[in-house]
């Protein structure tokens, strides 16, 4: 007689500061469930119902009592107050220090791995306070930890975005998960950018920072210097100066086109930028999920014990920190252009933009490629034409 086949449980995840979903979607893609998602955003939560229907949706961490059974805890808590382009005031500051929300919840949580991301700053600002912060935080609560700067530009979208992402476990090996994985570099960031080439930039800076990137766009953000959230433009080759579609921006974060549509049923347009600066790069957090179900064998014959300064890799094993050599690029997938990868027509910057950001860079002294300024000056007189 035949027997009904059980299938086997699906994985489940449970999110903080769930944002727009980026872990929680890529950990879905790797065969998770999401179980709750923690968010106080009111636009986010509204566009949390739509995408994970039957996920339970929370609001303020602070009330949060349990996660409930999960298998993953992800968390990618505030970065407002740890990011370069903010106020930097650190770990203590009233957004970012929701990480103790985290530590607290972890201590009724039986899950069995916790993910946490947040800004590539975080490793230098205020000494790199806010990582001891969380690495003393998973230390005195028992847990083995790795961390990993990663450069989603790696995962074949043209986004040079880092961010450093931590895998903790009271019984596994993160490293298994984190670091046993190493991609080969590509000279996408190079320093010899020409206007033969694409190029990214912060056309809300200028002065002090432009973030110029070589055939893509620098990180994506919740807000800016001149105060309101806002794309980075892009120079073409043909003289043209202009900003993705926020379908294009959706997919360079590597959510589907208009993913946060639903944001505009109960909020401003413009929260969508704002809310898709705050995200985790879909990708690589399906990558991270992929990694959980299946380790693989880190080698950490040549790691030695972390210095004076944080590095982009490290790890603890019952306590002891050790650095890890490992790259900020754990796979090797195809450098895409994003004048390839746009699917639609970008915005023409307007010359009103265009002189702001050519007034800082000429107030600054910052470096630019050869003819880039004055192109983009040429483009302002043809707009005015």
């Amino acid at each position: 007689m035949k027997t009904a086949r059980t299938s086997p449980r699906a994985k489940v995840v449970a999110g903080l500061f769930a944002g727009i979903g980026g872990l929680e979607l890529g950990f879905a893609k790797a065969g998770y469930h999401s179980s709750i998602l923690c968010e106080i955003d009111p636009v986010a939560q509204h566009i949390l119902r739509a995408k994970f229907p039957g996920a339970e949706i929370v609001g303020d961490v602070k009330e949060l009592k349990t996660v409930g059974a999960c298998d993953v805890l992800c968390a990618g808590f505030p970065c407002q107050d740890l990011s370069s382009s903010g106020h930097k005031v650190g770990i203590n500051g009233d957004r970012s220090s929701l990480i103790d929300e985290v530590f607290r919840l972890l201590e009724s949580s039986e899950a069995r791995w916790v993910v946490v991301e947040n800004v590539r700053f975080m490793l230098h600002l205020n000494g790199g306070e806010a990582m001891r912060r969380v690495i003393d935080g998973f230390e005195r609560l028992g847990y083995n930890w790795a961390y990993r700067l990663i450069n989603s530009q790696a995962f074949g979208v043209p986004q040079r975005r880092h961010r450093v992402y931590f895998v903790a476990s009271k019984s596994e090996d993160p490293r298994e998960v984190l670091l046993s994985d190493e991609g080969l570099s590509e000279d996408v960031d190079g320093d010899d950018i020409s206007i033969s080439d694409h190029i990214g930039f912060y056309w809300t800076e200028g002065a002090y920072a432009s973030g110029l990137s070589r055939n893509a766009i620098p990180p994506l953000k919740s807000g800016s210097t001149i105060g309101i959230p806002s794309p980075p433009a892009i120079y073409f080759p043909n003289g043209m100066v202009g900003t993705p579609t926020i379908q294009d921006a959706e997919r360079l974060q590597g959510f589907e086109a208009d993913w946060t549509k639903s944001a505009e049923e109960v909020g401003k347009p413009s929260a969508r930028w704002r809310l898709l600066g705050n995200s985790v790069t879909v990708p690589v957090s399906e990558w991270l999920a992929g990694r959980l179900n299946d380790p693989r064998p880190y080698d950490s014959s040549a790691d030695k014990p972390i210095g004076s300064k944080w590095p982009h890799a490290a790890w603890s094993i019952g306590g002891r920190r050790y650095q890890s050599n490992v790259s900020d690029r754990p796979v090797s997938r195809v450098a895409v252009d994003i004048g390839n990868f746009l699917l639609h027509p970008a915005k023409p910057l307007s010359r009103r933009a265009i002189d702001g950001f050519l007034r800082r860079a000429n107030k600054g002294n910052l470096k630019f490629p050869i003819g880039f300024l004055e192109a983009l000056s040429q483009f302002s007189k043809n707009i005015a034409q």
